[in-house]
């Protein structure tokens, strides 16, 4: 059942969003994307991530001990990424506010004990383009601060079927996950949550 936009630091969260039919249709459009395009666990310069991620869309995001980046085909496969789901993009096209479609759609999947430390969306070549969140599975204390490092922070549980915007002002917000309540969602067999993130790239 959606509910009323809640404004957290400038970053739009509008609950409810997704409904629970069309959460289960776009969970199964999501594992299709990883049986072409498999997870992975990321190792970077500070060593293994705590989330899972794949990619769908004309690039998707990696992370190595080389940094980050954009790239146009799966570093452990070789193919290129598989399509963004259309039940992903009809919701970037009521949400956005442009009339571009995203380039990427990163998916990461937390698992018990996973979370995403603070970090800013900025790896894109126009920031005048929003950030879109889709929230699908157990529930994530989101926390966000502001577009310089440090200072003090806001936080909301976000939920499934839950979408949140970063746009104008709050699109170099400082954001990360905390925490997941394990077990708070029936979604996702074997539990856990999906966080699907789509950008414009350029």
């Amino acid at each position: 059942m959606r509910g009323e936009e809640i404004e957290l630091r400038g970053v739009k969260v509008l609950p409810g969003f997704i409904d629970a039919d069309a959460q289960a249709a776009m969970l199964a459009e999501l594992r299709e994307v990883a049986r072409a395009a498999p997870v992975m666990r990321p190792v970077t310069r500070r060593g293994p991530m705590s989330v899972q991620m794949t990619s769908a869309g004309r690039l998707g995001w990696v992370a190595d001990r080389r940094g980050y980046r954009y790239a146009p085909l799966h570093p452990e496969t070789g193919a290129p990424w598989p399509p963004i789901p259309d039940s992903v993009l009809a919701v970037w096209r009521a949400v956005a506010g442009v009339a571009v479609d995203p380039d990427s759609c990163l998916v990461n999947l937390y698992r018990e004990g996973a979370k995403m430390g603070m970090h800013q969306d900025r790896d894109e070549g126009d920031f005048s383009y929003p950030v879109v969140s889709i929230s699908l599975g157990d529930e994530a204390l989101f926390r966000v601060g502001s577009v310089e490092r440090g200072g003090s922070t806001a936080s909301i549980w976000l939920r499934s079927g839950d979408v949140a915007v970063m746009s104008g002002a709050a699109r170099l917000v400082h954001h990360g996950i905390d925490r997941v309540r394990a077990g708070s969602s029936t979604l996702i067999p074997g539990g856990g949550r999906i966080n699907v993130t789509l950008r414009v790239v350029r």
